[in-house]
């Protein structure tokens, strides 16, 4: 699909990647940019249409919809990061990763699809990420939420295809944003992986593999086990 002249939204469009997307799709020529998030007036990009959306609360994701319903392009990127074990951490914390990431993806995009189906197909980008695919046990509840709206994503490309929805996903590894702003490893800017993921959807992509991390990840997944986590295969030795 064509971003010049689309109508655009993005959740968790306040800072980092979201803000980024916003600011991308405004440059590129997008028509309208619903920014949500749960403060509409952190928003600060001019030229924006600031939205307030909570996408865990199902009602003002239905007062998103209701609101919007001329919307093209929807970019699912609201996330939450708890650092969460799976079994240490917090319950609470590893059920709002999963609320968040899957459930909140999940309510979007059945809210949404009917609107873009409407408006002719349209597309949906998920933003996932390299943890959809390996899961380090001190995140371990964020890699569960992310591999399930991985799964929920290719569900949704199948089943949303005959309406002529284009279902793209994003993958990327650690980006120069707040959510990692304590974690000491080589990121991309996050401008750049807004331009390659919007470039996906333009060119009718269903995945964008954005960052060399990811890459490595997703070449390893046919292979054994142990090529993803080789300590494993010291485990067994012992």
């Amino acid at each position: 699909m064509r971003i010049d002249g689309s109508v655009a939204l993005v959740t968790g469009a306040n800072r980092g990647l979201g803000r980024q997307f916003a600011q991308a799709l405004l440059d590129r020529g997008a028509a309208k940019v619903y920014a949500t998030t749960r403060n509409p007036a952190s928003i600060d990009v001019p030229g924006l249409t600031p939205l307030a959306l909570d996408i865990t609360d199902p009602d003002a994701v239905a007062a998103a919809a209701a609101n919007a319903g001329d919307v093209t392009l929807l970019i699912n990127n609201a996330g939450v990061l708890t650092n969460a074990g799976l079994l240490d951490g917090d319950l609470a914390d590893i059920r709002l990763e999963m609320d968040t990431h899957y459930f909140g993806t999940l309510a979007m995009s059945r809210a949404f699809a009917p609107i873009l189906a409407s408006n002719g197909g349209g597309a949906l980008l998920n933003v996932l990420s390299v943890l959809s695919w390996v899961a380090p046990p001190p995140v371990s509840a964020y890699s569960a939420a992310k591999s399930a709206e991985w799964a929920l994503t290719n569900a949704l490309r199948q089943q949303l295809a005959p309406a002529g929805t284009l279902v793209t996903s994003l993958h990327v590894g650690y980006m120069n944003t707040e959510m990692v702003a304590d974690v000491d490893e080589p990121k991309s800017d996050p401008a750049m992986i807004a331009g390659l993921a919007l470039d996906g959807v333009e060119a009718g992509a269903y995945e964008v593999v954005a960052d060399e991390r990811s890459r490595a990840v997703k070449a390893k997944l046919s292979g054994s086990i142990t090529d993803i986590y080789p300590w494993l295969a010291l485990a067994q030795t012992r």
